[in-house]
């Protein structure tokens, strides 16, 4: 029976006395309190409209960021398929050949050195771990133990970062 009271209870709504002053004040602060939850609904949607624009644009970013250097790159390749065209056409001065070919190379070289791309410099140096990959070793009396005698391939710095080691082979004594 006292649970029953209880339900009856929570069902009547109680009246309480209140000032014309106090409940035009609690109006107006309702009404106000209305419209700031409409503002935060508002800029909330900005909020998640302006993050969904940013992922977007970084996406985009990421995606057409390369775009420069792969132009740049297609320029090489109609070089090498012009070099390739006369080739296969039966042209027959090699020095020519050549000659575009290493013109081709230094484009390509000045191309990647602007994009902060340079060579590892190797051959004659101490090994350094952090520069080269040592993938051969070779006795020799005359030059310090560790010394790099030969480049088998070139290595990349990117800004002053290693972009790949340059493979070598290095000296050790006897």
């Amino acid at each position: 029976m006292a649970e029953s009271n209880h339900k009856e209870e929570k069902q009547e709504d109680k009246i309480i006395p209140l000032k014309e002053s106090d409940y035009l004040k609690l109006k107006e602060d309702a009404a106000k309190a209305g419209e700031y939850w409409e503002k935060i609904l508002r800029l909330q949607a900005d909020f998640e409209n302006s993050r969904k624009r940013q992922e977007k644009d970084r996406q985009d970013f990421v995606k057409f960021a390369n775009e420069g250097i792969i132009l740049e790159l297609l320029n090489v390749i109609d070089d090498l398929g012009r070099a390739v065209n006369l080739a296969e056409s039966g042209h027959e001065d090699l020095q020519a050949f050549l000659k575009g070919v290493e013109m081709i190379l230094a484009h390509l070289y000045e191309m990647l050195k602007e994009y902060g791309v340079k060579a590892i410099d190797s051959e004659g140096k101490i090994f350094d771990p952090h520069f080269h990959e040592a993938l051969m070793q070779e006795e020799n009396k005359d030059l310090p133990e560790h010394t790099i005698i030969e480049e088998l391939q070139k290595g990349y710095l990117l800004n002053d970062r290693v972009l790949r080691t340059s493979k070598v082979k290095v000296s050790k004594k006897t």
